[in-house]
């Protein structure tokens, strides 16, 4: 089945009026052909004059056919075309996923979780080579793009800083969203996995329906091998102890399917509770078992505390992989080049056959 032919869109699309001019160039031409008049032409010598009746006649429409070509191809320039262009690119990203919810405070690492967590991230930026993109996801009961991936190690930095810890914690939540932002393309809808969708009481349809906001399915992906995809990978680090959201396993599975890995770093102790008087306070403990499992099936690791050494390592086994992006380029340079292109030519037929630019 043929592929359908990507549209071209115009920057100035007013410029092409001039396109208008250019069937007059054909009629203009034909006019001096049949005017018939004689000049008088000086050769150089007998010899020129006998090789230039000798050639066929259709070689004098060539030069200015070439230049009409060239002449309309800078008309199109004018108006700065651009078309969806396939181009492959290279990229490389990591995504931070950082617990912000009220355990964060507990003091068995010191000062806190939460000011270790910084500290270690903040660390772990300044030792990411220039070419990886870092970006920023926060969570506690629900979950945030703090900052995009970048390459602008202060962005990120400046987004770690203006932390604020909220209630609740959403590890899964913090998870999926990252995948959803290094798989844009994948349809991944947090709000629906977490809230469902939403329903109009007594009627069929949902509300997003009604209004008709129409969302791309989510896409159908067949599982690779954990760990296998090359150009990105996530690094949580939490006390891990979930009490909301999507469940944490549910979303290192949906990591593992896309050959994410995720390095865990946990926060804590288990018992890091009892340095803040609250032995009954069990969400304050670190969660080890849950989180060995998300980086077991992730194809990732688990280190324990937060420390610029155990991040360290997760860049240098991370690569870059060739992909294909269609992304709306600008054709401008193209077709001016190709019209300079079509000139020279014109006038280098002319120049070699006839001994002058027709």
């Amino acid at each position: 089945m043929a592929r359908p032919v990507e549209p071209m869109n115009f920057l100035w699309p007013l410029n092409l009026w001039w396109m208008l001019a250019l069937p007059l160039l054909p009629l203009l031409y034909l006019w001096l052909l049949r005017r018939g008049v004689r000049t008088a032409l000086r050769l150089p010598s007998l010899r020129v004059a006998r090789a230039a009746a000798g050639r066929p006649s259709w070689r004098r429409h060539v030069p200015p056919a070439l230049m009409f070509l060239a002449l309309s191809l800078l008309g199109l320039a004018l108006a700065r075309p651009t078309a969806p262009v396939a181009l492959p690119w290279a990229k490389s990203t990591i995504m931070l996923a950082m617990d912000i919810s009220r355990s964060m405070r507990v003091q068995d690492v010191k000062p806190t979780r939460m000011v270790a967590a910084q500290e270690g991230a903040k660390a772990f930026l300044a030792e990411v080579p220039i070419h990886i993109e870092v970006g920023l996801v926060t969570f506690a009961g629900t979950a945030q793009v703090a900052q995009q991936a970048t390459l602008e190690r202060a962005a990120v930095a400046g987004a770690i800083d203006a932390i604020q810890m909220q209630y609740g914690t959403a590890i899964g939540n913090g998870l999926v969203l990252c995948l959803a932002e290094l798989f844009p393309d994948h349809g991944i809808d947090l709000a629906e996995m977490t809230f469902g969708a939403r329903r109009n009481p007594g009627q069929g349809r949902s509300l997003d329906e009604k209004a008709g906001k129409g969302k791309a399915p989510p896409k159908q992906i067949k599982p690779v091998p954990a760990g296998s995809y090359a150009s990105a990978a996530i690094i949580l680090l939490t006390d891990g102890r979930r009490t909301t959201g999507v469940d944490t396993i549910e979303a290192a599975k949906m990591a593992a399917d896309r050959g994410v890995k995720v390095y865990v770093v946990g926060l804590g102790t288990p018992d890091g509770h009892l340095a803040m008087g609250e032995g009954l306070a069990p969400y304050l403990q670190l969660d080890e078992p849950t989180l060995r499992q998300v980086a077991t099936m992730t194809g990732g690791e688990y280190h324990h505390a937060a420390t610029a050494e155990a991040l360290r390592h997760v860049y240098l086994n991370l690569g870059s992989s060739m992909q294909i992006s269609k992304r709306e380029t600008e054709l401008t340079a193209l077709f001016a080049a190709a019209a300079a292109a079509l000139l020279l030519l014109g006038a280098g037929l002319s120049v070699w056959w006839f001994g002058r630019v027709a």
